[in-house]
């Protein structure tokens, strides 16, 4: 592999594939030997030719910032003399077709969990459902109770999880940020991973566990605004049905005689509950039945170049066979967001996505912050200086493919292809949207080392760098630095996380599953007045 990589045509800048100190020569793969005029960590950036201050920067063929000084070849471009420029972007409201092709030959299967409802889970679930944070450690009590050891009789059960999070009391229901928790613990109580559903609640809060455990059809008046109201504009998303095979129990602490008799109930419950989950077997089911979770964490310099696009290889490719992906992270699309609206299959998609950003925009700006304070300091030790360049990076996680819809937070997902989910860039609340969404496989891309679960969706880690892959090798599922090491296409790693992903669906166990990581990690987005 050469010691430079020029990622488009007409790019300002190349990324070193190793360390390089003052004085070395490094190759370019055409031919073209650069001088580095001082060190240059890999993954990072080194100019190819001399840049006039105040002169727009280009990688991946686009302008990632402006210099701040004269840079001249050889010289390390980052933070110290490239800076973030918003400049001017058309925003075309689509226009872009790719036609996705599948190979000849059988189409791929898994193994799932097919509902009643018709969607198709990935493992089988037990999940205690808090409905506001008061209730939170008894809930912990009770699926600690449950061990391995315990569930060892029941085989085709995954696990009891307490799914516990900071809030449902002390906000305003009918706020943007009420709705998008009701939403949130609505998309998990109806999550095609859940067989089992225990909702506990305190019995005083202001989002009752009757909100969360009541069946389609079966709302009527449940004291809360936006539910049981159709002509709500939210009434929809708050409804999602939950699967008419799915065993669902509902206590609250105060009803049911206090912390220690609400215990000794939910652990009778659940009792109960597991020899009728366990009767759920598996069945063989088409690829198009997969609803994939696109996230990342932890980028750095390579993140653009390895594991995203693979991974965009491996959307593309259930997205040709008729399945689903989800591409999230709003802030971190900012910079690239044309060309996503480019690809856009209707004006009005690519508008809910500009529309979701200017709301960003104006988020950030009431928090005396804008969005290019995105990067982290991780990112920019990894090689990434601006968000324009780490949203150029992240959204080749969402491959070529046109873009179908976008939901807001949380939003249950029905359309197929490939979609957006308005999200934070914070992995677990934006990965806790998607699952709520409904997502039932997630790949996660990191390259500084992220370790990250979600249950009861299974999360698929995918390390960007072999260096870090191999530092940190019990906590990847699949290195895809061998494409900067030269050993492996982005074609061999996409289809090989492909293979990974109907495994993973089929039951076989993520690193962050043998772990038992993935419960802490449930964390609703909020946002509004806390009273």
């Amino acid at each position: 592999m050469k010691d430079l990589l020029v990622l488009r045509d007409g790019d300002d800048v190349a990324v070193a594939t190793r360390d390089l100190a003052p004085g070395d020569e490094a190759t370019t793969p055409d031919g073209r030997v650069v001088v580095a005029r001082g060190d240059v960590p890999r993954g990072h950036k080194i100019a190819l030719v001399d840049v006039a201050p105040g002169a727009p920067v280009r990688k991946y063929g686009q302008v990632i910032g402006v210099t701040t000084t004269q840079v001249g070849v050889g010289e390390h471009v980052h933070s110290h003399n490239l800076v973030f420029d918003p400049g001017e972007r058309e925003t075309p409201l689509g226009g872009v077709h790719t036609e996705l092709t599948v190979p000849d030959g059988p189409r791929p299967t898994f193994r799932g969990y097919r509902r009643a409802d018709g969607r198709v889970g990935t493992r089988n679930y037990v999940a205690i459902l808090t409905s506001v944070n008061c209730s939170a450690s008894t809930a912990k009590m009770i699926a600690d109770q449950f061990p391995q050891s315990v569930l060892d009789d029941y085989e085709n059960v995954d696990g009891v999880i307490a799914l516990t999070h900071t809030s449902g009391c002390g906000l305003v229901p009918d706020s943007e940020g009420g709705q998008i928790l009701l939403r949130t613990l609505r998309g998990y109580a109806a999550h095609p991973n859940v067989a089992g559903l225990l909702v506990l609640g305190l019995g005083c809060e202001m989002v009752p566990g009757a909100a969360l455990s009541a069946r389609s059809g079966a709302v009527t008046d449940l004291g809360m605004p936006g539910i049981g109201a159709p002509d709500r504009d939210e009434s929809s998303a708050l409804l999602a049905a939950i699967p008419g095979d799915t065993v669902v129990r509902s206590m609250t602490i105060q009803d049911t005689g206090g912390i220690r008799a609400t215990v000794r109930a939910g652990v009778d419950a659940i009792r109960a509950m597991l020899p009728e989950v366990n009767a759920r077997t598996r069945t063989d089911c088409d690829v198009s039945e997969l609803v994939l979770g696109l996230n990342c964490g932890g980028s750095d310099g390579y993140s653009g170049i390895t594991a995203n696009p693979a991974l965009g290889w491996a959307s593309d490719r259930i997205v040709a066979y008729g399945g689903t992906s989800v591409l999230a992270e709003t802030p971190e699309v900012y910079g690239a967001e044309h060309l996503l609206t480019a690809r856009a299959t209707r004006p009005e998609v690519a508008k809910k996505l500009l529309d979701q950003l200017e709301w960003w925009r104006s988020y950030m700006a009431a928090g005396h912050g804008t969005l290019d304070n995105n990067p982290s300091p991780g990112n920019k030790a990894g090689g990434l200086t601006t968000i324009l360049e780490k949203s150029l990076g992240a959204v080749a996680k969402g491959g070529q493919a046109d873009l179908a819809a976008v939901y807001d937070y949380a939003e249950p997902i029905t359309d197929r292809g490939f979609t957006f989910m308005d999200t934070p860039g914070y992995d677990p609340v934006s990965v806790t949207g998607i699952v709520a969404g409904g997502a039932n496989v997630v790949v996660f891309t990191t390259g500084r080392g992220s370790v990250f679960g979600c249950r009861p969706t299974p999360s698929i880690k995918v390390a960007t760098n072999t260096p870090m892959y191999e530092r940190m090798s019990e906590d990847m599922d699949l290195n895809a630095g061998r494409i900067v090491d030269g050993t492996a296409s982005v074609e061999d790693v996409g289809a090989e996380l492909l293979a990974k992903i109907l495994a993973v669906a089929s039951g076989e166990q993520t690193v962050s599953e043998e772990l038992g990581i993935g419960a802490e990690e449930f964390i609703p987005w909020h946002i509004g007045a806390v009273t």
